[in-house]
């Protein structure tokens, strides 16, 4: 087996007594494209902020990279790159001042070389002193990645990162993070596109707190008796309803 960049088990969160997310187990091979799927509020965005130390978990144990992720949050954040689904950045900044922001956060010693890297990489030096906002949604999620990946990170966790990105857009972005896993780098997305889906290596699909479904995209539709995966979703959350009623 692969060496596991996310192997945490009992992953849960309680907010008001309802638990958001419970006992959820997610193992995630290195240089591995894993969509996170499920309905608005399954607890996506409260696990992938436990998962990389912005969020303190009420129960649950393993690691993220290899570090105890309730033990070493912070060295896990220094390694782990996460964007978030609202653009998070300065948008009276230009691309580069914003880039160059993100670096001294990181304490990085040649910043200057690394958000070089980064518009370049990116697609984004001939825009680097153009407001970011006054961008379009695709290029402010470029930027966003772009950020994301500044200090060079083993791992992104990308929070709907194409949300409300014209489909052109969404191909290339995808495209980069098809890239990026061949370099070494892990991903763990979430989104609400069944294309997108469908570009993943594995999938977990989660709803009302727990994982109802795991492994890759054909796997799930066979074993739900499904026609496709949109199907697939549908009688998963069914079945799973009757027991959260």
């Amino acid at each position: 087996m692969s060496t596991l960049a996310i192997d945490v088990r009992g992953l849960s969160k309680q907010y008001g007594g309802r638990a958001v997310v419970d006992k959820v187990d997610m193992q995630v091979a290195a240089g591995r494209i894993v969509g996170f799927l499920g309905p608005n509020g399954s607890g996506k965005t409260t696990s992938l902020r436990m998962l990389c130390g912005l969020l303190t978990p009420d129960a649950g144990e393993g690691q993220v990279l290899g570090l105890d992720f309730r033990r070493e949050a912070d060295a896990i954040k220094r390694q782990v790159g996460y964007m978030t689904q609202k653009f998070g950045l300065y948008e009276d900044l230009s691309i580069r001042e914003n880039l160059d922001f993100v670096a001294r956060l990181f304490s990085m010693p040649k910043r200057r070389a690394a958000v070089d890297e980064a518009l370049q990489r990116l697609g984004l030096a001939s825009r680097a002193k153009q407001l970011a906002g006054s961008l379009s949604g695709g290029w402010k999620q470029r930027l966003a990645l772009a950020a994301c990946l500044l200090h060079h990170p083993r791992l992104l966790l990308l929070d709907e990162p194409t949300a409300g990105v014209d489909p052109k857009a969404r191909r290339e972005f995808w495209d980069q993070i098809h890239a990026l896993a061949a370099e070494g780098i892990t991903v763990l997305v979430s989104t609400h596109y069944m294309d997108e889906a469908e570009r993943c290596h594995e999938l977990v699909y989660i709803a009302y707190g727990t994982v109802l479904a795991r492994g890759s995209a054909a796997a799930i539709v066979a074993e739900a008796g499904a026609r496709d995966l949109e199907d697939a979703f549908v009688k998963l959350v069914d079945r799973a309803s009757d027991n959260f009623s």
